[in-house]
Order: C-alpha cells, then structure tokens, then sequence
C-alpha cells in the first residue's frame, strides 16, 4: 500500500479553487484506481507549521559548518525533523496551489523553506556539489494560474520554481497539471480550462 501525501496550498475553499478541484478530481480518480492506497490531506493554511526562526536558522548553519546544536537549536531543530520526516514518509507527493502575485503562497514557501534542510533533503559535497535525499517518489504539481504563461515566460515565477525545489532534493519524477487563464479569460474560460484539466486525470492518475 502507498502513501500519497497531498498538499494543498489554497486557503480557499476547495469548492471555490481551481487547483484544488483539479486536485481533488485526481485524487477522486486515483482513489478508483488504487482503493488500497491511502491519500494524507496537509492543508498548509491550516497546519501549524514550525517557524523558521532565529533558533532555527542558527540550527541550519551549526549543521552545515559541522558544529552541534545549543539547546535551544535542538527544541527548534525538532521541529524541522518532525515536518521533513512526515514529508519523506510519503511514497507519492501531490501539491496544488495558485499563483499569487506571479510565485506562490506564503504559507506554501514556509513550508518549503521548512523542508529544504541539509542532511534531511540534500547533502552538499566541496567536491561533488549538491545532491538530494529524497528520490524514487514522483510529483503532481497542480497549478492555477489567472493568465496563461508559456514555458520559459519571464514572469512564471511559480512552475519554474516548484520545479527547481523539488529537483533540489532529489525528485526526477515531477508532472504538473495546469488550469490557465483562470482569471483573465472571465468564468466561462475558467471552467472550460477547470473541466479539460480535470478529464486529464484519470490519464495522470493511471501511472501515477
């Protein structure tokens, strides 16, 4: 039985989200294909992630330059370990979230700047360079988005990014499932883009 971590990072309603009702169409459609495997909801907005603090942030730095943690490093370091080992115990890893102001939401980038740890998620070598911990899960990135951005639009700020995080610490496997324009074509636009985005999930969810 696998483990699908989904990671929802609209503090919308699901109703009223656009990645989050593609999400939950895959998840609807995948739940139909492997009905033994179990899917573990994190709504971002609502978790009480840890914060990225002073102690924390020295914690991060005595790892990297080879020192042991104060005390006060360890109760903050705590902290991190517990987030990063319930995203590392998941087999499968699905992520929807909006675009807000061209990136992606402050709580989804707390997260991320929770989990992307050394000795966690990457390992840094003088001589080999970077290398990341978490490998053999795959990715769904899906992704709302008010205009439509082309590959290699200056102004994506969002795809282009989840991207490059999630190659950081090892993922090879990412697949993304966009609704674009959800905004800028008015609501008729957005719901046709909703519903073909939605009828390519049981497709996605096949080989997922």
């Amino acid at each position: 039985m696998a483990t699908v971590l989904y990671l929802q990072a609209s503090p919308r309603k699901p109703q009223e989200s656009y990645s989050s009702r593609a999400a939950n169409a895959f998840l609807d459609a995948y739940r139909k294909l492997h009905p033994g495997d179990q899917v573990v909801t994190r709504n971002l907005f609502d978790a009480a992630l840890p914060a990225f603090n002073q102690a924390a942030a020295d914690g991060k730095y005595a790892i990297m330059h080879g020192k042991p943690h104060t005390p006060e490093q360890a109760a903050a370091w705590r902290g991190v370990e517990k987030e990063v080992a319930a995203f590392k115990a998941a087999d499968k890893v699905v992520l929807s979230s909006p675009m807000w102001n061209f990136g992606i939401p402050y709580r989804l980038k707390q997260y991320l700047d929770v989990l992307v740890q050394p000795t966690l998620t990457f390992s840094f070598d003088p001589v080999k360079g970077y290398d990341g911990l978490v490998k053999g899960k795959p990715v769904l990135l899906v992704l709302a988005r008010g205009s439509e951005y082309p590959e290699g639009s200056p102004v994506d700020f969002q795809l282009p990014y989840l991207k490059l995080i999630f190659q950081f610490i090892g993922f090879t496997d990412i697949r993304t499932l966009l609704v674009e324009p959800a905004l800028a074509g008015g609501p008729e636009v957005a719901a046709a883009k909703l519903a073909a985005a939605i009828q390519q999930t049981p497709a996605l969810a096949a080989t997922f």
